[in-house]
């Protein structure tokens, strides 16, 4: 690959960056991890099985320890609750409140909803090719990391 089309692939990660921050203005106090957050959380749930912040944390790739962090602000202002296993006191299940539930569905679900239309000129498979190609990209820049010296 060139240095040209490397740094083209920065251009285009930089701009995606950018259309993220197109999103929708959150409710004060709410960042933009918690929707991903509710999202994974929901998805995780729909397998039928207890949530716990170790599965959170495995499914969007990020330490245990800022997992931890986020789940005990997005429970004080009340998007989450915790709630501890009847059969092993030491495993807690975060699940989501109705606050969290309402939060989800008004910038997961309705948003998505209305931006859809205008996405119709995009092919599915040009979408999964992007979304493959950023993952690639970002699990290698992730693992190899270079210092310019």
């Amino acid at each position: 690959m060139t240095n040209e089309k490397i740094k083209a692939l920065f251009d285009a990660c930089y701009q995606a960056k950018r259309v993220r921050d197109l999103l929708p203005a959150l409710p004060r106090g709410v960042i933009p991890s918690y929707i991903q957050y509710l999202d994974t959380i929901a998805s995780l749930e729909k397998k039928g099985a207890g949530v716990k912040v170790s599965d959170i944390s495995d499914a969007l790739s990020l330490p245990r320890p800022g997992v931890t962090r986020t789940v005990k602000a997005m429970e004080k202002k009340g998007y989450l609750c915790k709630v501890t296993s009847p059969e092993d006191g030491r495993i807690t299940y975060v699940s989501i409140t109705q606050a969290g539930r309402e939060l989800s569905r008004k910038y997961n679900e309705l948003y998505f909803e209305r931006l859809a239309p205008f996405l119709a000129d995009l092919s599915e498979e040009d979408v999964d090719c992007t979304i493959r190609t950023i993952a690639r990209f970002y699990q290698i820049m992730a693992e190899r990391r270079t210092t310019v010296e």
